[in-house]
């Protein structure tokens, strides 16, 4: 729970450094998580609010799959590698289905779903012996 909590913390990161470096909406992947639950649509600040707790369900979630499936040595590495795979899933196949989403520039995000999963890894501390 601990490691998920950080992660959701500071898996953001990426993206928001990459929106203020080239003078992007630093709350656009915000907004964008916020419509999964309130839609399109819905005003700016409603889309804000409903992020945190799409973010923290959703990282809560995968951060427990990587708990249990990361092997025990190099759970960093690993963890990006499979926060990757997260990305995979949630940009590529689900998220695609949201403009907003879909809109998204993909390096950043891809560097937010890779933090995650290190962050996961780094602080997990899973006996798998």
């Amino acid at each position: 729970m601990k490691a998920g909590l950080v992660a959701a913390a500071v898996s953001g990161v990426p993206s928001t450094a990459a929106a203020l470096a080239t003078g992007r909406d630093p709350l656009e992947a915000t907004k964008a998580a916020g419509t999964l639950l309130v839609g399109e649509r819905a005003p700016t600040l409603l889309q804000v609010a409903a992020a945190a707790p799409v973010h923290l369900a959703l990282s809560l979630a995968w951060a427990a799959v990587l708990e249990r499936a990361l092997p025990r040595e190099r759970r960093a590495l690993w963890g990006a590698a499979g926060g990757l795979a997260i990305a995979a899933l949630d940009l590529g196949v689900l998220g695609r289905r949201r403009r907003a989403i879909r809109a998204l520039p993909l390096i950043p995000q891809l560097g937010d779903h890779a933090l995650f999963g290190a962050v996961v890894g780094l602080l997990s501390d899973r006996d798998r012996s």
